[in-house]
């Protein structure tokens, strides 16, 4: 089988999983990498034994020899790169979120044409759990869905040894925080196990930014919200319960949940050892009936290797990836609404 001849624009932390997960496919060449960072480049290029480097995405873009890229880089440089990588006829997998507002992933989905594009918000729906849990809802195992549940926190560490990213809770570079940063992953696993048959319609939702007594934990003059709730009504009457926060003032919980009419699916999303998928199920005589869907083990690089050897099967044989720009449309569309719920402080009806 031929291999489809990959740059990666961006070589910071994220990029490196990306090289990773390239260098380990059977579908990838990975052939140039790219980053306006000399060393950060030259770093990439020796450790995974790049043969082509550029100065700049622009540069990466003008070679013919490239297929496709990655776009690893701020949110707010990605879809000016987007653009120019479909114009050049190359395939896009971009980081999440996808763009900045949902105005600029409807000019991608014009722009991309035939091209294959996808954005890596799906990939913890590569995992084996993952993909036990989706087919077992498509069996109708649970019966029609009532409420997905997402509830993750994260309490407040000891004062951090390393200076914070900037990009990380910065509206102008990142567009949010927290729920661009981490919310994209849920709402596309969520959405994606239930196989996106759900149609978000209102949303009522809140932020907050940081505490004060912890704003010394992040970069200086971070506006982004670290801790987010929303309430979101589906066009069948399915609610889907959305909260994430960071450096909070609560112990660690986290929870991914699935009720349906017959049964619910307890789970967790990201990947770890001795996992254990929970289906609670229903009988007239015996009311709940607690059993184990799935137990082992979720391969934590499996997520990027696998959105990585979905989005090169497309472009080799025909297909779609995991997240096409549609179904990353429609969770940047519940982000903007989010958004928009939080600083208006009403319901926000989502088109």
């Amino acid at each position: 089988m031929s291999t489809v001849k990959l740059g990666i624009i961006g070589c910071g932390v994220i990029g490196s999983h990306h090289a990773t997960a390239a260098t380990e496919s059977k579908l990838v060449d990975l052939a140039a990498v790219a980053d306006v960072r000399e060393d950060a480049v030259k770093a990439m290029a020796e450790k995974f034994k790049v043969p082509k480097t550029y100065a700049s995405g622009n540069e990466l873009l003008d070679d013919d020899g490239i297929e496709a890229v990655v776009l690893a880089m701020p949110t707010c440089h990605r879809f000016d790169l987007a653009m120019r990588a479909f114009a050049k006829g190359k395939h896009v997998l971009t980081e999440k979120p996808v763009a900045m507002n949902s105005g600029d992933v409807r000019k991608m989905i014009k722009a991309r044409g035939d091209l294959v594009a996808a954005c890596c918000s799906s990939r913890n729906r590569h995992t084996e759990s993952a993909k036990v849990i989706t087919d077992f809802i498509a069996s109708g195992g649970i019966g029609p869905l009532r409420l997905i549940h997402c509830r993750a926190l994260i309490q407040a560490g000891p004062m951090p040894d390393t200076p914070r990213p900037a990009w990380r809770l910065k509206k102008e570079l990142n567009g949010g925080g927290i729920l661009v940063n981490w919310g994209c992953y849920d709402l596309d696993y969520l959405l994606g196990i239930t196989g996106w048959t759900l149609k978000p319609k209102t949303v009522l939702a809140q932020t907050w930014t940081i505490p004060p007594q912890l704003e010394s934990h992040v970069a200086p003059n971070s506006d982004a919200e670290t801790y987010f709730a929303a309430l979101i009504r589906c066009e069948d009457g399915a609610m889907i319960s959305f909260e994430r926060g960071e450096y909070m003032p609560v112990h660690t919980e986290q929870s991914w949940q699935i009720i349906g009419t017959k049964g619910s699916l307890t789970m967790q999303m990201t990947p770890g050892k001795n996992k254990k998928v929970i289906h609670d199920d229903t009988t007239a005589e015996q009311g709940l009936v607690p059993k184990v869907l799935w137990e082992g083990d979720d391969v934590h690089n499996a997520g990027r290797g696998g959105l990585l050897d979905v989005f090169a099967s497309a472009i080799l044989k025909g297909g779609e990836p995991a997240t096409t720009l549609e179904k990353a449309l429609v969770v940047q569309q519940i982000t903007d609404a989010i958004y928009a719920s939080a600083e208006s402080g009403k319901a926000v009806e989502i088109e």
